[in-house]
């Protein structure tokens, strides 16, 4: 198990105009800070479509579905609402994040809107970075601890971060002074009585990768 260290938020360097990208390759709004789609100025050179550079990948994909699954099948969905495919987090005014897969708690959201969730969800589930993170400090890790610190300000409880290329999770606890990284074949508890195993959730449906 490794500590990992939190950082002070740092100013996003912009090489290009912001009234030149087109809003379809916004992924996020940090309050009113345009966050891009990875992949993004291949876009805008013609190399790529917007559409490839929004998609995920197989596992990615994969690997969402199944945890959407396992958490839906071991969690008390009286109580909790599991929301999956990007779900808008609406934190204040031009500040809206995205995530993966987002446990709520039911009495907290009520009516459902059609819009994005004005509440923050008790569990967020991370998995890869979508993100365009060459002006972040520290890269891939900048951007996932200044998004986990935004999200645990929010009012998150527990952010779940699962890093597919090195088989590593990142887990970060508001109720925890010290934020971890784990290997994926070791036990997490997401809430209550479910505990997940990303190595033997994989090897449970026989997933090749």
């Amino acid at each position: 198990m490794t500590a990992i260290a939190k950082e002070k938020p740092s100013r996003r360097r912009t090489s290009l105009s912001t009234s030149s990208i087109p809003t379809a390759l916004i992924y996020e709004m940090w309050q009113g800070r345009p966050i891009y789609y990875k992949g993004y100025q291949d876009v805008l050179a013609g190399k790529k479509t917007i559409e490839e550079i929004m998609s995920c990948s197989d596992l990615q994909g994969v690997l969402v579905y199944l945890l959407g699954l396992y958490i839906g099948n071991n969690v008390n969905r009286k109580k909790y609402l599991i929301s999956t495919n990007e779900s808008g987090l609406h934190l204040a005014t031009n500040d809206n994040l995205g995530s993966d897969l987002a446990i709520f708690e039911k009495e907290k959201v009520g009516k459902l809107k059609g819009k994005y969730f004005d509440v923050p969800p008790k569990i967020a589930i991370e998995v890869d970075i979508k993100a365009d993170v060459a002006d972040f400090e520290g890269r891939l890790d900048g951007y996932l601890i200044q998004k986990s610190q935004k999200l645990i300000e929010f009012g998150v409880e527990k952010v779940i971060w699962i890093i597919t290329s090195a088989q590593k999770v990142y887990v970060i606890d508001r109720n925890d002074p010290t934020w971890y990284i784990i290997n994926w074949s070791e036990n997490i508890t997401v809430l209550d009585d479910c505990v997940l195993n990303i190595k033997q959730l994989l090897a449970n449906e026989e997933i090749d990768f």
